[in-house]
């Protein structure tokens, strides 16, 4: 997925993959200042239509909603172009012509539907904690970073650290992340500007972990986090600890 010219859409676009999605970024979608696809009420009520059942087609839609075919027609092409709604094709018995059936995304159940993240996961700090104490929690979230740094090493094929660090802004930027990469003082400074994390924050900072620790599993050095956007920073920045 390539999210390049399109700054507003990156985080939707990012909970698309953390969810298992592929979202496709178009031009013709509004976003707003959030990341979020700003949709009308009317395609709102297809979304709503689609959640939690089986692919419908479009007369099944057009029944349901109780509105013209045409006016089903334009609000799915304006959620599928969001990556809200997927979009499979039906070969029918015989002869006949294949039909179109239409699914909800798990990115439009991510993006357009509450959730409730703010009690799960500080739900499930407490539970670590309380099995294993900070000896689990660290445990926890080196196993998780590795992981990570994993997914990423696969692709990276640059042998010095400075060049490794720079594959992987390029491939997080690729994947929909908004960073930046900058020099100062002779060290290259990567910027995230939105952060998958957010709503796993705790008061221990331990998701920050996960970022730095997987940088430094990829890069093979040491990577100091310099900014941090829960310390009142704009963003979180990291940079190679002892780049020489």
């Amino acid at each position: 997925m390539s999210t390049a010219g399109h700054p507003p859409v990156c985080q939707f676009a990012l909970r698309g993959l953390l969810s298992g999605r592929v979202v496709l970024i178009r031009n013709d979608v509004k976003w707003d200042k959030m990341g979020d696809p700003i949709i009308s009420a009317a395609c709102m009520r297809v979304v709503n239509l689609l959640a939690g059942k089986p692919p419908q087609s479009v007369a099944d839609l057009t029944k349901m909603a109780k509105v013209t075919r045409t006016a089903v027609m334009e609000q799915l092409g304006e959620l599928v172009a969001a990556g809200l709604v997927e979009q499979t094709t039906e070969r029918l018995p015989g002869r006949g012509r294949p039909r179109h059936l239409y699914s909800m995304t798990n990115a439009a159940m991510g993006s357009l539907f509450p959730d409730n993240r703010q009690l799960v996961v500080p739900a499930m700090w407490q539970a670590i904690d309380e099995a294993g104490g900070p000896k689990l929690r660290k445990k926890v979230l080196r196993s998780v970073s590795q992981s990570l740094a994993e997914h990423y090493k696969k692709q990276i094929t640059a042998k010095t650290p400075i060049r490794r660090f720079r594959e992987l802004i390029e491939l997080l930027r690729k994947e929909g992340v908004l960073v930046e990469a900058s020099e100062q003082n002779g060290r290259l400074v990567l910027r995230k500007r939105s952060c998958p994390f957010i709503s796993m924050l705790d008061e221990h900072h331990s998701v920050c972990y996960i970022d730095q620790n997987m940088m430094s599993e990829i890069v093979g050095r040491p990577i100091r986090q310099t900014e941090c956007r829960h310390d009142g920073d704009p963003c979180c920045a990291f940079e190679i600890a002892d780049a020489k």
